[in-house]
């Protein structure tokens, strides 16, 4: 659940420690697209410049702040005007820079996306979900997830992780490579990497709750979920900052131990298929689990591989990219935005959701 070198495929983190991948050559000119969101609210965005001059970057230490960049998803006053570009195409470059694949460099800036770049938002005093993507990963790569709990009446905070994904661009027109990757990936690196990413959550709540954003999000709702290392870093994020409420491990392998007194606030963990039975031993999340002393859920969706609960599985399955998943990258979006859409509904909004309860889809299995 960890992905941890950049190979040909899993430059496009189109791969798993178990899958091969086959890349087909598309044509130049196709389109790709993302899923349309679920719910009744049309979506707008924005990114947003962030600089934290209290810490200097934890992979860079001659820069004497920490600044990020995070795009702000939520339900916009209007679906017409143009929309927000997937990637740079300095960021598209990068992320497809190994990965094996016949296809143009910016090919990923022309992703069709559902959000009105720049609307103007809908609503106010909102429940806000934070969103962390894996590692070496666009903040892009999270997009679908986010526009669907956007149009469900969520603002969304889609934080990027500099220096810890292929590339950043920022508004000034520089550019943040991958300088974690330069770092040896030991045990110490991983621990360093969660608790990091739990200070940036930190960083990006006071931000949006003390700027012009704050009448848009309600500071009292707050939930957190991601994939991947984004995913391992919720519970040591929920620890540190009272003020996320629930989270949620997407198939994120936890390297901080939870510990006395363990977690009190709802936590859910989502995995792709581990084994060819449904559940089998999971040490990390176990010793977790046992510290989980509120509502949980742990949820195994089958036929599914560490990418296909994001972006980088729907844009596989366009690109014919094979990474030995047999259930598609589309129907395990929709599984995902249902159970995430449940549980935020349930213990952020306060609306009992009964798919918590009760599979709702044949691919899930409720573990433990």
């Amino acid at each position: 659940m960890k992905t941890t070198i950049l190979t040909a495929v899993t430059a496009l983190a189109l791969s798993s420690p178990v899958a091969s991948a086959q890349p087909h050559s598309p044509e130049a000119d196709m389109t790709l697209s993302l899923p349309a969101p679920t719910g009744d609210r049309p979506v707008g965005s924005t990114p947003v410049y962030l600089k934290d001059t209290s810490r200097p970057d934890p992979w860079v230490p001659s820069v004497p702040y920490r600044e990020l960049m995070v795009s702000l998803f939520y339900p916009a006053a209007s679906a017409h005007g143009p929309k927000a570009q997937y990637l740079t195409s300095a960021e598209s470059a990068a992320l497809l820079q190994d990965s094996g694949l016949d296809v143009p460099p910016d090919l990923l800036t022309g992703v069709v996306t559902h959000s009105v770049a720049g609307a103007r938002p809908a609503g106010h005093h909102l429940p806000l979900v934070v969103l962390s993507p894996g590692y070496t990963k666009p903040r892009a790569t999270l997009t679908a997830l986010a526009e669907d709990l956007a149009s469900h009446g969520y603002a969304v905070a889609l934080v990027g992780h500099t220096y810890e994904n292929t590339g950043t661009s920022f508004p000034d027109g520089h550019f943040a490579g991958c300088a974690s990757c330069e770092v040896p990936h030991d045990s110490a690196f991983w621990t360093k990497l969660e608790l990091g990413r739990a200070a940036d959550v930190s960083f990006v709540l006071d931000s949006l709750t003390h700027s012009r954003w704050a009448s848009l999000v309600d500071a009292s709702r707050i939930g957190m979920a991601g994939h991947s290392i984004g995913g391992a870093s919720t519970i040591p994020a929920m620890v540190a900052d009272p003020r996320i409420r629930a989270g949620i491990d997407i198939d994120g392998t936890t390297n901080v131990a939870l510990t006395a007194p363990g977690l009190s606030r709802p936590f859910m963990f989502l995995s792709h298929q581990l084994a060819a039975t449904p559940c089998p031993p999971n040490e990390p999340w176990e010793r977790d689990w046992a510290q989980l002393t509120g509502w949980k859920r742990w949820l195994e969706v089958a036929g599914t591989l560490h990418a296909s609960f994001t972006d980088v599985g729907l844009i596989g399955d366009q690109l014919g990219v094979d990474v030995g998943a047999t259930t598609s990258a589309a129907r395990t979006q929709e599984i995902t935005r249902t159970y995430v859409n449940a549980f935020f509904d349930q213990h952020v909004r306060g609306e009992p959701r009964p798919v918590l309860d009760t599979p709702a889809y044949p691919e899930v299995s409720f573990c433990h």
